[in-house]
């Protein structure tokens, strides 16, 4: 059995957890520089405010009251997400993180009713050791998890733990009545496709020739189809493959064109790209690097350059990217334009074991793991950007906005929970005497 453990509304959830006073009102939680709306609370969902309305045009509804803005807080949504994996691992055989706010958990040889009894258990502690809501859904393949998750949020009934079994009533039901663009993997442009040959639900992409939709379409909606019928097809590996590129970019607070503001937002977005390599154990054979305009504004030229600096050999060197970064700004800057944004991709990633491994290739030069394992590890520990490579102003232009922005509470000391009496509580605790 196979469950999928899903964080409700997770940034919204992430920011109630430290502010209680938000419970029960409509909550949104901005894009970076405060552009749109990226998570919406049920109470907001409920006011039909749309996903990725651009925020001041609810800045009247939040002076009022009617509802509350927050600026993204990805370093303490990421470290609440690493707290619900551990969790996770301490309680189940085996986890496989899918993404920010959902976790694949892996229960072999357990019985329908042991798994529905964890799965509540799971719920009841999540939310009591992290102040997290979540639902789980539960069935034999990971296609069919999602639908039962999707079913434990929508449905009071399951009262957020819902388990599928592959061949009952309530399975045949539930996949009748979905869309086929509702199944996990398939986007608009593919279900436009699949209806032209008469594949509107789940249940008619279940019932579907397999041999047919792997020759029509491809092996992967053959296997989604066989997922449906209760077949695994899809493996743990497969969740968490490394990626064959890294990129990492950021709009501007304000656009610049300062030559010194642009390299240190790139160096920034390249020692973020380079701890990423490292996670996942690759090393980069070559590192590219772009900025932009602002297309928008018409009344100012525009210039979209990009640069990409092979390496001498592979590395996961943050040194070495870095020295790419600096040798492909000096190639494209121009001065006169003012950038509204900049990005850093390393490209061409290989595995750094096989890679060390092989007879065919000497070892990178320069290269020191400890070094740099050392910097992730303080990093991961006390917090991102505590050690890196170079100072940056905390109010140059390339700096995200984020006029309301929460603390970031578990990963700073200076921004840890406060505990004291609330003023208002003061009053009201005379007034009763």
């Amino acid at each position: 059995m196979i469950g999928l453990v899903d964080a409700n509304n997770f940034y919204v959830s992430c920011e109630r957890v430290f502010d209680p006073t938000l419970e029960g009102k409509a909550v949104g939680v901005m894009s970076n520089n405060d552009g749109c709306i990226i998570a919406r609370s049920a109470e907001m969902k409920a006011m039909d405010i749309p996903m990725g309305i651009p925020s001041f045009k609810l800045e009247s509804l939040r002076r009022r009251g009617d509802i509350y803005l927050k600026s993204s807080n990805y370093e303490l949504y990421g470290d609440m997400s690493a707290r619900l994996c551990q969790l996770l691992r301490d309680t189940c055989p085996a986890v496989s993180p899918y993404s920010i706010d959902e976790m694949f958990i892996y229960l072999e040889e357990f019985t329908d009713k042991q798994c529905q009894t964890l799965g509540e258990w799971l719920r009841r502690r999540i939310r009591r050791h992290l102040g997290l809501p979540v639902c789980v859904g539960l069935a034999p393949t990971h296609t069919l998890a999602k639908l039962a998750n999707h079913l434990a949020k929508k449905s009071p009934h399951y009262q957020g733990v819902c388990l599928l079994s592959a061949q009952s009533a309530s399975t045949t039901a539930l996949l009748k009545q979905t869309p086929v663009g509702s199944v996990w993997g398939i986007g608009r442009r593919l279900a436009e496709r699949l209806a032209i040959n008469k594949i509107h639900t789940a249940w008619d992409l279940r019932e579907a020739d397999i041999q047919q939709l792997r020759k029509r379409y491809s092996v992967v909606i053959a296997r989604t189809a066989l997922e449906l019928r209760g077949t695994p097809c899809l493996h743990m590996n497969a969740l968490d493959q490394p990626r064959h590129r890294i990129m990492t970019s950021r709009s501007f607070g304000q656009a610049t064109g300062v030559k010194t503001e642009v390299h240190n937002a790139l160096r920034r977005h390249a020692q973020r790209s380079a701890e990423k390599l490292r996670e996942q154990r690759s090393l980069t054979r070559a590192v590219m690097i772009f900025l932009n305009t602002n297309r928008h504004r018409r009344d100012q030229p525009q210039y979209f350059p990009h640069a990409m600096v092979p390496l001498p050999s592979p590395s996961d060197d943050t040194r070495t990217i870095l020295g790419a970064v600096h040798q492909g700004l000096e190639q494209m800057y121009r001065p006169g334009y003012k950038f509204m944004k900049a990005g850093v991709m390393l490209l061409d990633l290989v595995d750094a074991e096989q890679y060390q491994l092989s007879l065919l290739h000497q070892p990178p030069r320069n290269r020191h793991p400890y070094l740099m394992a050392t910097l992730d590890t303080i990093n991961q520990r006390m917090g991102q950007g505590t050690i890196s490579f170079g100072m940056t102003d905390a109010d140059a232009a390339w700096q995200l906005r984020c006029a309301h922005r929460s603390n970031r509470y578990t990963t700073r000391w200076d921004e840890l929970m406060q505990a004291g009496t609330h003023p208002g509580a003061i009053q009201e605790c005379a007034a009763r005497k």
